[in-house]
């Protein structure tokens, strides 16, 4: 099985032991199957392109300078939230959030139910935002999620919310007080299996 992870700072797992980051559990539990987690796992190849920071159009640029080969089993997308932070404008992430879905399909052979997209979580919750306006910051997260999850659904890929989760567990994060820790990507993951697992 082959697996390539798309993303930013939560792709990558920033601040989490090895193993622990978010496409390491997910590649456990897609070689499982969200039905039968007690055998072995099938053999799963991971691939990622993921860097902390990274916006849309940081992860396109490093997409266009090394692009993956072959056909993937699953291809997970998780990006924009460096987009928000920044103040960078909305209609800029819908064309290059777009265009990013885009490839994640080709890169699973034209098979959008093998694409699985995560919602951008709310980092105005976390410690890390004490003192600034965490309503605005939640406000602007809900507007890039329509977004995304408005093109995600128009091409049939699968949106999985992992917003929400981030607002019932604001602590559970790692010592920067701003990233999610290993027990929230496991959450993560099983929404993800759950949703293309039903």
């Amino acid at each position: 099985m082959r697996y390539l992870a798309l993303g930013d700072s939560y792709t990558v797992g920033e601040g989490v032991e090895a193993g622990k980051g978010f496409p390491e559990q997910l590649s456990r539990d897609a070689g499982r199957g969200a039905q039968d987690t007690t055998r072995d796992p099938r053999p799963v190849t991971r691939d990622r392109i993921a860097t902390t920071g990274w916006t849309t159009g940081e992860l396109l640029a490093a997409i266009r300078a090394t692009p993956p080969t072959g056909t993937y089993d699953l291809v997970s997308l998780c990006i924009g939230v460096n987009n928000q932070y920044r103040g960078l404008p909305l209609e800029e992430y819908q064309r290059e959030f777009a265009e990013l879905l885009d490839l994640a399909i080709g890169y699973a052979g034209g098979n959008a139910q093998h694409v699985v997209v995560l919602s951008i979580p709310d980092w105005g919750v976390t410690p890390f935002a004490d003192g600034r306006d965490r309503g605005a910051i939640g406000e602007a997260i809900d507007a890039f999620n329509r977004v995304a999850e408005a093109a995600t659904r128009r091409r049939g890929v699968a949106w999985v919310n992992v917003t929400d989760d981030s607002r019932r567990h604001p602590d559970d994060v790692v010592a920067d007080g701003l990233h999610p820790s290993a027990q929230a990507y496991a959450r993560w993951a099983r929404l993800v299996t759950d949703q293309l697992h039903p």
